[in-house]
């Protein structure tokens, strides 16, 4: 089984212009770009054969390079990431058995995480693409709550049936919940961690599907494979004592660089 992990960075991000090449500060003060600590994440996982840099724009290019990433240039009128995937498989000539996206604003992601969605997605031959999700404790909970409360999308939650197939993802928190929870407290909802696993046709397809009213209205590319009847797997992760927090907002600089510290992560 052949693996390639493509990182989709593009810089004209809606939210955040410019959020790949923006400095993370370690614990131990050394300074790396958003790039180049996705980068370092995803050649930390085990079994992967290829790791590559996707974006269309020269900057994002040049630093990647600068580090030692190999970088595949795409177009500049892919959508999303996964559009980005699709198109960077082709360049490489395809022949890959599963490829995953991890996305270039989630740093944090433990190996651990990629490692059991590709096994995740071997051992469920009737599913195309597969997406961690990880049990939201107490304060992972009130954080994203908070976030929607001052109307920022702190991250996505997902819901799943009994055999964790995915029945909805949303930047709103679900399922609603009126208890309150403490630190630690294991919660109902589930933070959707942005990486995906991909058979080959379900992501050549793709590209060729309509946007839906679904991911247009919550602009979660994952969408699209549910609207158009493909089933996505929802595989749960342990974060065995790691936070985890990805870059949507100039905000959430601050909140990652303090994880880090916490951790001990360079």
């Amino acid at each position: 089984m052949s693996v390639l992990i493509a990182i989709p960075a593009r810089y004209a991000s809606t939210r955040y212009p410019g959020k790949p090449l923006v400095p993370l500060t370690g614990a131990s003060g050394v300074s790396m770009t958003l790039i180049e600590r996705s980068w370092r994440a995803a050649c930390s996982v085990s079994g992967v054969d290829r790791v590559v840099v996707a974006t269309d724009d020269d900057r994002i290019r040049e630093v990647s390079e600068a580090f030692g990433a190999e970088v595949v240039m795409t177009s500049e009128t892919c959508a999303n990431g996964t559009e980005r995937c699709a198109e960077t498989h082709v360049a490489l000539g395809g022949g890959y058995d599963i490829v995953v996206n991890l996305q270039g604003d989630a740093p944090l992601t433990p190996h651990w995480f990629i490692e059991d969605l590709v096994k995740g997605l071997n051992a469920a031959p009737e599913a195309e693409i597969a997406t961690p999700v990880l049990r939201c404790d107490g304060d992972a909970l009130n954080g994203l709550l908070n976030d929607r409360k001052h109307g920022r999308v702190g991250g996505t939650t997902a819901v799943f049936g009994t055999d964790h197939s995915a029945l909805y993802f949303s930047k709103e928190v679900i399922p609603f919940t009126s208890d309150t929870y403490a630190g630690t407290d294991k919660t109902p909802v589930f933070h959707h961690v942005g990486v995906y696993a991909y058979r080959p046709d379900a992501l050549a397809a793709y590209p060729g599907w309509p946007t839906g009213p679904l991911e247009t209205l919550e602009g979660l590319e994952q969408l699209r494979f549910m609207e158009n009847g493909r089933k996505v797997l929802c595989v749960e992760v342990e974060a065995k004592g790691r936070q985890f927090w990805e870059l949507n907002n100039p905000q959430d600089v601050a909140k990652i660089e303090e994880m880090m510290a916490t951790m001990g992560l360079e």
